[in-house]
């Protein structure tokens, strides 16, 4: 039942090779972790045939006739439920089948129209629920995704996106530039601080704090071209914990009392997922657990989920036809007293 696929199904330029170093490890550990969910889940990230993208509509360019050809080609709006907060603004639409309409090109002076995602990521920027006016800030903030998902829910009275890594910084400020009006640019401030600084440069700010973190990327790392930095990067896994505990840390004191802070990672990982949340809520007396579980039973009709053992925190796994993910989502409160 586990045996090594190692190359993924053609499919023009999607045909990608499998990394055997960083699958067999993902078997060893994922096997223990999630027993007979691993093989539903691995079946999907081993082919990227069975992919799915979420077409979300920019609201500050609104596509009507696009919106018209995604009804005439069966696609659905996403979170059909009645989640407890879900924005009229925010409009994401799925089909249940693997289709990719095409990703529009980056135009100087032109807005983009729709942004491409796995509809999962939108899962941690509605756990933060954002209200008009409020402080936010999206402390991993590249590619720019999450952002551009929140800003398509309320309009803040101030967004910091920040990312350390120069590289995908700018690729963050050409996704905002693409999607965001100029007027809006003016609430919205983008810097390149070490992520683990912000608290003591930015101490209790913000009214949502979003620490979308580094983590071991399923989907990208099974398609690592170059088996050596994948292995060093298997063997420095570990390592990603402590980094992730300390940009909560330092989330943390960038939040105000009263605040909501939302992790998330697109691993699978029990070690950068709820192992980190356990250690962060042992370890810190001013942070508070949010139940989520309301999330999952409304989203079941979408996403397939595996249970956490937290009650703050939803781990969303790709199986066919739900084939988003992997997302682990947890969410957590500051208190008003230590």
């Amino acid at each position: 039942m586990m045996l090594a696929r190692l190359t993924a199904k053609p499919e023009g330029k999607l045909a990608k090779q499998l990394c055997k170093v960083v699958l067999d490890h993902f078997d060893t550990q994922y096997s223990r972790e999630l027993g007979e969910a691993w093989s539903a889940a691995r079946d999907i990230l081993t082919s990227p045939s069975c992919w799915q993208h979420a077409v979300l509509l920019n609201r500050f360019n609104y596509p009507f006739e696009l919106e018209k050809d995604l009804h005439f080609k069966g696609y659905h709006t996403l979170f059909q439920g009645s989640l407890p907060y879900y924005p009229k603004s925010l409009k994401c639409y799925l089909s249940r089948i693997p289709h990719r309409i095409p990703s529009e090109r980056h135009q100087i002076g032109n807005l983009k129209k729709y942004y491409l995602l796995n509809a999962a990521s939108l899962l941690p920027v509605l756990a933060l629920e954002l209200r008009d006016g409020e402080k936010v800030l999206d402390l991993c903030a590249a590619p720019g995704g999450k952002s551009i998902a929140l800003l398509q829910c309320a309009c803040p009275g101030y967004l910091h996106c920040n990312e350390y890594d120069s590289l995908r910084l700018r690729w963050l400020r050409q996704t905002l530039e693409s999607f965001i009006p100029e007027p809006l640019e003016n609430v919205i401030k983008v810097s390149e601080l070490d992520g683990r600084e912000m608290g003591d440069a930015q101490p209790e700010k913000f009214d949502k704090v979003l620490v979308d973190a580094p983590c071991s990327n399923d989907r990208s790392w099974l398609f690592s071209s170059d088996s050596q930095k994948a292995a060093c990067r298997i063997s420095q896994r570990r390592k990603l914990p402590i980094l992730q505990i300390e940009l909560l840390r330092s989330a943390i004191k960038a939040l105000r009392p009263g605040g909501l802070l939302v992790y998330s990672t697109c691993t699978l990982s029990k070690a950068e997922n709820q192992d980190v949340i356990s250690e962060i809520l042992n370890s810190c007396s001013n942070i508070m657990p949010v139940n989520i579980e309301e999330m999952a039973r409304t989203c079941s009709q979408d996403f397939a989920f595996v249970p956490t053992g937290q009650e703050c925190g939803l781990l969303v796994i790709p199986e066919k036809g739900k084939a988003w993910g992997p997302m682990y989502v947890a969410k957590l409160k500051k208190s008003w007293t230590v």
